[in-house]
């Protein structure tokens, strides 16, 4: 069994990703095809080595095979796409203006030249709007290319009703125009180009949104592949040599100087430093490393020598994996149907029969060609797919838009379209439910020393280290205006703390195993300890002259409003989850603290996409939140991703929702702002379906059968516009959307 990742070009629509997938499975030996339309990447399984027949079936559907595609080949030809879309609305929205104003004008009171009034120059009114039409079609070319090559395939997509509609109301303009000229003026009161114009103007502008989207796809695994540095130092023979990343091999001793990143995974064989993995964990304290240590390719060394030995290069790298996991974790998701091309696959086909029967119909009954055609024209342009066509993308625009006022950036239309059926969140802990950086909680004194006192005398100590305990004391104190004193003696004592002199007296801070080897008795504060690590704070201790002097506790402390945010999630009956690297005794405390009643503890951070799977498996809808690059292939696993704003690049890449103000009570806001925007473009989709259901029978000549009138192209033009109209006042009306107090 083989897997084979392709590039597609030339999908339009989740149609265009049915047909691909179609072409695959015809492919005898394919046992699965999976197409992401939002990357363009098609994942196909086989049992043999058939692919060259796979590209074949694929290039014959009607699509395009791009080889040997690179992140920064991707990222190029989609910035020339977007380039080019922008053009082509640019272009259509130049000549549509002056269209709207010549063919509107004399209905709206303006004063408009005699030249241009269809009572006195009929032909120069009719010419000059089909003179302005041109241009915008030829612009929109590629809707007619791609629609009607589906339509010849059978299966119609958006691009076929687009391009079946305004063809028809074209058609219909050019039979008009023919008609002026022989004289029959009458007809210029049944142009409609406008209408052809519009459409193709505006789904255009829509196509480059999307166009806009779709370009950022690889952002995420370009920024991850720039964490990696380009060369190595490393030992060979008794030579300091430097080599390209590529070449280091499993063995090679690989040295890194403080502020150097770690070119490959491995273990320390000499020195010691403090490692920031924060790009790597989320964790925002760097982690001690001594001989023996694991170290992780990526993360940056802060502020010691060491030599390593390499036991992971190439592709075996943790971060190299974390690349993989985000790849088949945005590989593997299937793309999101959308409603309208679900129906349109059935409602075209079925437009099109009645239209020729009905015409045909006519014609056998008695009626003459004009009257059939009449008909025929009619059904399709009463059925003009403007209204069905901007449904989705009206709502998703406005929707997106109220987002990013709120500081709720929505990616794309199918984030926002998913973020409504989520009934799980996961949540990060360091950086997302908590600050992400530490800070001074608690200071417990002994034996008559003032807090102050104590502070000055710690936040002296720690003038002189780079530890992050350290560095959140000295902190606290100028916060505080505490003006510190000159340490006469400093010593860093690896695991436990330092020791220092200061006025002749010798302090010792740091931990437990500092205070026992030093003989300080800590029983008459022992009860204070445990409850200060109950609740996922650090102890340090202080003595003074062998004497314990006090307490100063350091936490990861939670952001003003995650408690609130959790609890506005639970009414919203939302399953809330905590996800930590943590101990269960910490997490548990952090969790308590905010109200989440479940925890993912001591989570590795290539286990994180396992535990987001797992809760898929189970039928849950699942959003993550976080702020790591740990996060990242979370991120994409989870059925809506959700980043906060203050985290990582590559989360933030990753992630189908950046909450720009690292607010978490932005997270209901996002769910409570999708599925206000899913029940407008239901609405949407209600009205533009119900214009056409009505209007189809009386164009079929319903109406006319019972005597009635017989509906003439121009009316069912002015029903399609006015479906158009409602549907998008109704998509405005999320204007008055406000986020979640």
């Amino acid at each position: 069994m083989k897997k084979e990742i392709l590039n597609i070009e030339g999908m339009t629509c989740a149609a265009c990703a049915k047909a691909v997938e179609r072409a695959c499975m015809k492919v005898d030996g394919v046992l699965e095809a999976n197409v992401n339309f939002a990357t363009e990447l098609l994942s196909v399984t086989l049992e043999n080595d058939k692919i060259l027949e796979v590209k074949k079936s694929i290039e014959k559907a009607g699509y395009k095979i791009v080889e040997e595609i690179t992140v920064d080949v991707h990222g190029k030809r989609k910035e020339k796409e977007i380039k080019i879309m922008w053009k082509r609305f640019l272009i259509s929205a130049i000549f549509t203006v002056p269209l709207l104003i010549v063919s509107m004008g004399h209905m709206m009171g303006l004063d408009m030249p005699d030249t241009i009034d269809p009572m006195i120059n009929p032909k120069n009114f009719a010419l000059i709007q089909l003179i302005l039409t041109l241009p915008v079609v030829i612009m929109g070319n590629k809707f007619y290319k791609v629609g009607f090559r589906l339509l010849l395939k059978k299966e119609p997509n958006m691009d076929s009703l687009i391009a079946i509609g305004t063809s028809a109301a074209v058609l219909y303009g050019i039979f008009a125009i023919y008609k002026i000229l022989l004289g029959e003026v009458h007809y210029v009161f049944n142009l409609y180009f406008e209408s052809a114009a519009v459409i193709l103007t505006l789904i255009t502008l829509g196509k480059y949104l999307e166009s806009v989207t779709k370009g950022k796809t690889s952002e995420a695994i370009k920024k991850l592949m720039g964490l990696t540095p380009k060369t190595a130092h490393i030992i060979r023979g008794e030579k300091e040599i430097e080599l390209s990343i590529d070449k280091v091999q499993v063995k090679d001793i690989v040295i890194v100087k403080p502020g150097e990143k770690l070119p490959v995974d491995g273990e320390i064989i000499d020195g010691n430093t403090a490692i920031d993995e924060s790009m790597l964990t989320g964790e925002s304290i760097p982690v001690e490393k001594n001989k023996g240590d694991k170290v992780i390719g990526g993360s940056i060394n802060k502020n010691g020598y060491i030599k390593y030995k390499a036991t992971k290069v190439g592709k075996d790298t943790t971060l190299s994996q974390i690349i993989k996991l985000v790849e088949d974790a945005q590989g593997s998701k299937a793309p999101i149907a959308k409603m309208a091309d679900i129906i349109a696959g059935y409602f075209v086909p079925i437009v099109i029969i009645l239209a020729i029967v009905s015409s045909l119909a006519w014609k056998v009954y008695g009626e003459s060609n004009l009257f059939s055609l009449t008909i025929f024209i009619s059904v399709l342009v009463i059925a003009c797919p403007c209204a069905l066509g901007l449904a989705t993308p009206t709502a998703i625009m406005v929707g997106t838009g109220k987002g990013a006022e709120y500081g709720v950036l929505i990616k794309s239309g199918e984030a926002l379209e998913t973020t409504h059926r989520i009934n799980t969140i996961v949540f990060d802990k360091t950086g997302t439910i908590t600050e992400g950086n530490p800070k001074v909680t608690d200071i417990v004194v002994l034996n008559n020393i003032e807090k102050n006192e104590l502070l000055r005398i710690a936040a002296s100590s720690e003038k002189g280290s780079e530890h992050p305990l350290g560095e959140a004391i000295v902190k606290y104190a100028k916060e505080r205006n505490i003006e510190l004193k000159e340490v006469e003696e400093f010593v860093a004592i690896l695991g436990q703390g330092i020791k220092v002199s200061i006025d002749g007296k010798i302090i010792l801070l740091g931990n437990k195993k500092l205070m026992k080897e030093n003989d300080i008795d800590l029983n008459q504060i022992q009860n204070t300890s445990e409850k200060l690590a109950q609740e996922g704070k650090t102890p340090m201790y202080i003595s003074i002259e062998k004497k314990l002097a006090g307490i100063i506790a350091v936490a990861d402390t939670v952001k003003y409003n995650s408690k609130k945010a959790i609890e506005k999630l639970h009414k919203m009956g939302i399953e809330v989850f905590m996800i930590t690297g943590d101990n269960k005794r910490t997490a548990q405390a952090i969790a308590s603290e905010v109200g989440i009643d479940k925890i993912l503890a001591e989570v590795l951070p290539k286990d994180k996409v396992k535990e987001i799977e797992k809760l898929q498996s189970q039928g849950k809808k699942v959003a993550m939140v976080g702020d790591g690059i740990n996060d990242a292939p979370a991120l994409a696993q989870s059925d809506v991703g959700i980043a906060i704003g203050s985290g990582t690049d590559v989360a933030i890449e990753s992630a189908d929702i950046v909450l720009m103000k690292s607010d978490l009570m932005d997270v209901p806001t996002a769910i409570f702002l999708s599925k206000k925007t899913i029940k407008n473009i239901k609405e949407n989709l209600f009205w533009a379906f119900g214009y056409n259901t009505i209007g189809i029978p009386i164009a079929m000549g319903v109406l006319h059968i019972f005597g009635g009138p017989l509906l003439n192209p121009m009316i069912a033009a002015m029903a399609m516009s006015f479906s158009s109209v409602s549907v998008l006042l109704n998509a405005l009306r999320l204007k008055t959307f406000k986020p979640l107090d």
